[in-house]
């Protein structure tokens, strides 16, 4: 949990250490895997499945291009980043859509 929220604080200093343990809780089993716990930004079906998944069913945004915008956004935000940490990533788009709460 500490290394989560770890890469979380490079992008958000202030990062909500209980909100990053519910995305940990919710992507459980597929941590485990390295390709799994990795979001990549240049692969259209992951980030297809990110926008289906995580933002239309967990967060409740259905706007596509609302979706679209976040998920562009925080690629560019991690871009730095080689190996983009899914719960980093899921957080972030959270954030960016104020539903860190909704977790």
């Amino acid at each position: 949990m500490s290394d989560y929220l770890a890469d979380v604080k490079k992008y958000d200093a202030g990062a909500d250490a209980a909100a990053v343990e519910k995305i940990v809780k919710h992507l459980g089993i597929a941590l485990r895997n390295r390709d799994s716990s990795l979001v990549s930004c240049t692969d259209p079906k992951e980030l297809e499945r990110v926008k289906e998944s995580w933002i239309a069913k967990k967060l409740g945004v259905t706007d596509d291009a609302k979706a679209e915008a976040v998920v562009e956004k925080v690629c560019k935000t991690m871009a730095a980043d080689h190996s983009k940490h899914r719960v980093t990533f899921y957080y972030l788009a959270a954030k960016e859509l104020g539903k860190l709460g909704a977790i």
